[in-house]
């Protein structure tokens, strides 16, 4: 990763963004670009804000992964639709609600309803499985499904989804025609505007590492994320799929990834960040650095096992055998190795006055105990 010369100092870029100066390029890339010997720092101090302004719980996501069916062909994805090698399923209205219910009874309190971008779930389907879910369950819900048009999104938000996540994965236009050859960079930002302006709790997310991408770009994309408003977002390393175009590309870096999230979280202090399952597929400790590195969320998968070594978006994804209690204990026992706490609420986003109230440091209370 190279600098330019308008670029700041790392120890003037810390500053700056410590501060609270709006991302901007000059201290964006010299903090992405920072040595092996200034990232712990780096880590250090997105840590000690997310710490300040999100607390040490960290919110657990229930994760169903409803469908690997998709229309598009994304050159990074294993489940683009001209990989024949895909074993594909769709998850019924009444299994996708069994699996909320169980998510529930875990003691989960948001779930994700994730998938391909699979038309066979038309607006009508969707709005039924978001309604029984809020029927039957105080979960809130998150949906995670590509991109629709406006009366879709806003029928489901009627519905009552409470959230939803477009990832842009990439704001250069060039890029995103290599990764996207069938979808359109406009469009996507329409969407993401479309759902902001809806009143939905706004996701997004980029991969780090792709072929091409330069630490200029990801700053661009940090300031897009910025400008448009999003509330969560997720980073996770480029892994090369071997049924894609891009199967022979170098892939992204746990390090790389650590990196964007910490000035995420200097640029976005208030924002729920993931710590992705790719991290935890290229480090065992993945997850937990990102953790301590400006993270304050996890998203354990609830995927029915018969169904989770089929949604392959990357290869080697951990967590395709264990059952859902399984996963639950495993992520708890992991949280409570680096001192974190598992979040007793659903985890709203804190806006406007809300932050102002919110404490600084968590109070002592009692905590939601996750089976084991």
């Amino acid at each position: 990763m190279t600098l330019n010369q308008a670029d700041l100092s790392f120890e003037d870029a810390l500053a700056s963004a410590l501060a609270g100066t709006p991302p901007e390029e000059r201290w964006l890339v010299p903090l992405l670009c920072s040595s092996d010997e200034d990232a712990p720092r780096l880590y250090r101090e997105a840590d000690r804000v997310r710490q300040q302004r999100v607390g040490d719980d960290v919110h657990l996501r229930a994760l169903i992964e409803f469908s690997n069916y998709c229309k598009r062909n994304c050159s990074y994805c294993g489940l683009r639709h001209d990989n024949r090698r895909v074993d594909r399923y769709r998850m019924s209205i009444e299994d996708i609600e069994r699996t909320a219910l169980e998510a529930e009874e875990l003691g989960y309190r948001t779930v994700v309803l994730q998938s391909g971008e699979d038309p066979w779930y038309t607006r009508d389907r969707m709005s039924e499985i978001i309604r029984r879910i809020r029927a039957r369950t105080h979960m809130a819900i998150t949906l995670s499904v590509g991109e629709r048009d406006y009366d879709t999104y806003r029928a489901w938000r009627e519905a009552g989804a409470d959230r939803c996540l477009v990832r842009i994965e990439t704001t250069d236009p060039a890029l995103f025609r290599a990764l996207h050859p069938d979808d359109d960079l406009e469009e996507r930002k329409r969407c993401i505007v479309w759902l902001r302006d809806l009143g939905y709790q706004l996701g997004s997310g980029v991969m780090v590492g792709l072929p091409g991408q330069t630490p200029q770009m990801l700053a661009r994309d940090v300031i897009w994320l910025h400008e448009v408003g999003a509330e969560m977002i997720g980073v996770g390393p480029f892994i090369p799929h071997p049924d894609t175009p891009l199967r022979q590309a170098r892939g992204g870096t746990v390090e790389q990834t650590l990196r964007l999230v910490s000035v995420l979280r200097l640029a976005f202090p208030w924002a729920h960040l993931p710590a992705t399952t790719a991290m935890g597929t290229l480090d065992p400790n993945g997850r937990e650095k990102a953790l301590q590195a400006g993270a304050n969320v996890m998203m354990p998968n609830i995927t029915p096992v018969s169904h989770r070594a089929s949604y392959q978006i990357y290869p080697d994804k951990i967590c395709t055998t264990d059952d859902a209690k399984t996963c639950a204990s495993c992520v708890s026992g992991r949280l409570a190795s680096i001192g974190r706490t598992i979040a007793t609420d659903p985890g709203h986003v804190l806006r406007g006055a809300d932050r102002q109230r919110a404490p600084v440091c968590d109070p002592p209370r009692r905590r939601l105990v996750v089976l084991p």
